[in-house]
């Protein structure tokens, strides 16, 4: 179990982000289309994991169009937005938002919250995805996280987009 926090109060997590160096556990997500987004489908590709409660939050959207923007940087990473949001609302936020260089997945019938440890056991946001991001290599190997300590900051995005660089 791991500790961040929510609106300064203690929230627990399930368990602990994947390790660095580690291989990150096999996911079946749902796309914006339905259709399933696995990690056997994104093997070989570097991967950003920007892992967050709900677009239906500011911090959360602003994730995503920061991640969006500088998604650039990393010409040959995959930037995965995850929430248990439902595909459909992830689909209407990106199409509102001009948002393209992401892509959305929904862990809304999934176990991905309790393999990386990051579902929320406690507080008013229990069930949901702690704001967190995993950066692997093309063989799936982590090479950085962070659990954000505070649910309502956003990600340190130069740390994750450094360490998908390197890979």
């Amino acid at each position: 179990m791991a500790e961040t926090k929510f609106q300064g109060n203690p929230i627990h997590t399930i368990g602990q982000l994947p390790e660095v160096g580690s291989v990150i556990p096999a996911f079946t997500l749902v796309g914006s289309d339905l259709s399933d987004v696995t990690s056997d489908s994104l093997k070989g590709t570097r991967l950003i994991l920007n892992i967050f409660p709900s677009l239906d939050t500011g911090t959360c959207a602003t994730s995503v169009r920061v991640f969006n923007k500088k998604a650039a940087e990393v010409p040959d990473a995959t930037v995965l937005c995850i929430s248990d949001d439902l595909p459909f609302a992830q689909a209407r936020f990106c199409g509102a938002e001009g948002i393209d260089n992401v892509t959305t997945a929904s862990g809304f019938r999934s176990s991905f919250g309790n393999d990386f440890g990051v579902t929320m056991t406690d507080g008013p946001l229990r069930g949901l995805l702690a704001r967190s991001v995993v950066v692997v290599d093309g063989s799936g190997t982590v090479l950085y996280t962070q659990l954000v300590s505070e649910i309502a900051k956003e990600p340190d995005y130069e740390a994750a987009l450094a360490a998908a660089k390197k890979a």
